[in-house]
């Protein structure tokens, strides 16, 4: 901090306020503050999201606001104290690059912009001549905060830029910017923690018992098998890796378990990485159980040396009910050197004797607990494994390989649901069986939602069968199927991170998540019109004109935009509004004023067939009972709106329940309808908020229909499931 005189005119002292909680941190403020010898900067931290809609500010010793947001107050910096921060245009140009491209978390997006920062510190130690600039402390300050550049310069993904990156981190006005903000960001906390009287936000506790953890040698690991796509439960195990890893400085295994070719494909492996990517999580590094193939043949040799493995030709029904009953198998006692020639020269061949055969651990087959009783460690599969192809006929099973692999690769902490705890004890006995390093296992508690799937098997099953499209069809779900749905990336970390590592089961109802991802996505929703397309009424207003003006799309946040509004005389509202409008009665039409209906036209069925009135735009919508969307009848386009129900139609399936007895009749409904003609600039994905409807994302198009998916608010009751 600077030790400017005291004397110092107090129109340069500074206070620069930092807000602890906004997700775009403004270290380059703070460290180009450290370098200003021209006058005294106080920092002070803030536990506010932002101050005035920004992530820092800047003030004098009056008071008086000098700039907000780290472009601004850079700028103000360098036009003030060029000297101290060696400002120059081409520093300026750095700064700007390093706000618009290096806050970015799509690594793919960032990794672009990384290459051409990589390129430039090609044989430089600054960004600009011999000493550090205003440049450099941009660009780190940028990178600092950015969490998906942890990984990256840990693991010299880039090495010009960990080589810098490093370089400055060892100068203390760089470094201690983190150090500082850390213990503010705490001590904010734990203030605002012992406040009285407020509301209290639920957060999970995340203070489990992990025995030896420490800052920078905690490992986790996430090793889903590549034989489906990503669902909910899924996430939730990664995301939880993730934050423990990180929490503790460590770092995060992605291992892909194929150990079973029958089910495995690429298709599959690419989407996780894909899936992942898409949460931002980014594994600091990626390996396959595969690559460890000789190694755990090897082991399985020595057990069988050692007297702890035998060769078991039992039928399958016969071994699985000889298990179930603790009896002992009738190949239990053979020789080592007979289980050796049937491993060696059967099963690694897979002749027709091999094929017969399989490898078990000789643990205690009248164990209480029932994994216990010498479960299988190898078996024979003569399908191509998509890595090694033909190389192995044989296979180890997962509860074979994981305690291996973990140990091996240096996991020091493995995080995995509450439905492997009777496997712990198999966990443990491998790796003591083996002479392997333990490593410690937690239990955390799976997802489970009403009336929801997640097995593969099941899952798989209405994939084959054409229940639904395929795996990312918006009633599965796959982290791609709730994506589909309009679940948001941000809503579903946060809903995982509310859960934490609770070991307590619970059917949650899926009203849970999505109230959450309402919370992230109404600010920001664009606001639209559309109408059904059923039995539309035009209704004739005397008195209006055509015209068009530019309204906001979200009255309470201007910076989403805004749209055209067309007005005409001849507008269209639904047949369900016009039904409930008496003779004579003023009603308000959304987003123009009220209009008195003079006129009122029905077929014999009731049904409306057209409407007429007169423009009262003096008149006070506060005392109108009807406020109505309407669309003019020339400037609309043609939409579809879907919605669906859950895939079956019990709660929760108990152990005897076949999932084929409860599928729900019909879960996809589509709508007609027409929508305001801006909705034509919407991009596939984009969620909006249709007024009066709810929200909806933007999934295809399709016979010239832009086709829309509800989304849900947590609220909502679905209404075809009260039907059925």
């Amino acid at each position: 901090m600077s030790s400017a005189s005291a004397t110092t005119s107090p129109l340069t002292q500074l206070t620069l306020a930092i807000a602890g909680k906004s997700q775009q941190l403004d270290y380059p403020s703070i460290i180009a503050s450290t370098f200003i010898k021209s006058a005294p900067v106080k920092i002070t931290y803030s536990a506010e999201k932002a101050i005035n809609n920004a992530p820092s500010q800047l003030s004098d010793s009056t008071g008086a606001v000098l700039a907000t947001g780290p472009s601004e107050i850079l700028s103000y910096f360098a036009d003030k104290f060029p000297k101290d921060l060696l400002s120059c245009s081409a520093s300026q140009d750095w700064v700007k690059f390093a706000l618009e491209k290096f806050y970015v978390k799509d690594f793919k997006k960032l990794s672009l912009d990384l290459e051409e920062l990589e390129q430039h510190l090609n044989f430089r130690s600054f960004m600009l001549g011999h000493k550090i600039t205003l440049a450099d402390i941009a660009v780190w300050g940028v990178l600092r905060a950015n969490p998906v550049m942890g990984s990256t310069i840990k693991n010299d993904l880039f090495i010009n830029i960990s080589r810098w990156y490093t370089f400055l981190e060892s100068d203390p006005r760089f470094s201690t910017a983190a150090e500082n903000l850390s213990a503010a960001l705490k001590k904010n906390a734990s203030e605002a923690k012992g406040k009285k009287g407020e509301k209290k936000v639920h957060k999970a506790n995340f203070e489990i018992d992990l025995p030896g953890a420490a800052k920078g040698k905690v490992v986790t690991r996430f090793p889903p098998e590549p034989s489906g796509y990503l669902h909910i439960g899924h996430a939730k195990a990664a995301i939880l890796n993730e934050y423990f890893a990180h929490e503790y400085q460590g770092k995060l295994i992605l291992r892909f378990d194929d150990t079973n070719p029958t089910k495995e494909k690429m298709e599959y492996e690419q989407s996780i990485i894909e899936d992942l990517e898409l949460l931002g999580i980014k594994a600091d590094q990626t390996t396959w159980s595969s690559q460890y193939f000789d190694k755990m043949y090897e082991l399985a040799i020595q057990m069988i040396k050692e007297g702890k493995a035998y060769c078991d030709d039992t039928p399958q029904e016969q071994m699985r009910a000889e298990r179930m009953d603790g009896l002992k198998s009738a190949r239990r006692d053979r020789s080592v050197e007979e289980n050796l020639e049937i491993f060696e020269k059967e099963m690694k061949l897979a002749t027709p004797e091999g094929l017969k055969n399989c490898l078990r651990a000789k643990i205690d087959y009248k164990c209480l607990n029932k994994t216990m009783r010498d479960p299988v460690i190898y078996r024979c599969n003569l399908t191509p494994h998509h890595k090694t192809g033909s190389t192995w006929k044989m296979y180890p099973t997962y509860d074979f390989c994981v305690p291996i692999v973990d140990s091996i690769e240096g996991v020091t902490h493995a995080l995995r649901t509450i439905e492997y705890r009777d496997r712990n004890a198999q966990y443990t006995w491998m790796q003591e069986a083996l002479h392997l390093r333990p490593v410690y296992v937690w239990d955390f508690a799976r997802v489970n939602f009403v009336r929801t799937l997640l097995s593969k098997r099941k899952l798989q099953w209405f994939v084959d069968k054409k229940y639904v499209s395929n795996w990312d069809d918006p009633r599965f779900p796959t982290v791609r199927g709730i994506r589909r749905r309009g679940m948001t990336v941000e809503g579903l970390r946060n809903f995982v991170i509310s859960q934490g590592p609770s070991k307590n089961i619970i059917n949650l109802d899926w009203n849970i998540i999505w109230a959450g991802n309402k919370k992230v996505i109404d600010p920001v929703a664009p606001r639209h019109t559309s109408l059904l397309s059923d039995h539309l009424v035009k209704l004739h207003i005397d008195g209006a004109s055509e015209s068009v003006e530019d309204k906001p799309k979200h009255k309470k946040n201007p910076k989403v935009g805004t749209k055209k509004v067309y007005y005409s005389p001849n507008v269209l509202i639904e047949q369900q509004d016009a039904a409930t409008i008496e003779p004579n009665e003023e009603i308000t039409l959304m987003d123009w004023g009220n209009v008195i209906i003079t006129d009122i036209k029905k077929d014999s069925t009731g049904a409306v067939l057209s409407l007429a009135g007169k423009l009262h735009l003096e008149g006070d919508f506060r005392k109108t009972s009807k406020k109505l969307t309407w669309l003019d009848a020339k400037h609309n386009i043609p939409v579809q709106l879907t919605d669906f129900d859950h895939l079956i139609t019990k709660d929760k399936l108990e152990d005897g329940d076949n999932f084929e007895d409860f599928l729900t009749p019909q879960t996809e409904f589509d709508s007609s309808a027409i929508g305001d003609v801006n909705l034509k600039d919407l991009k596939k994905g984009d969620i909006i908020q249709f007024e009066r409807k709810g929200y909806y994302i933007l999934d295809h198009t399709t016979d010239g229909k832009l086709v829309f998916f509800t989304v849900p608010d947590g609220k909502s009751v679905n209404k075809y499931s009260q039907k059925n």
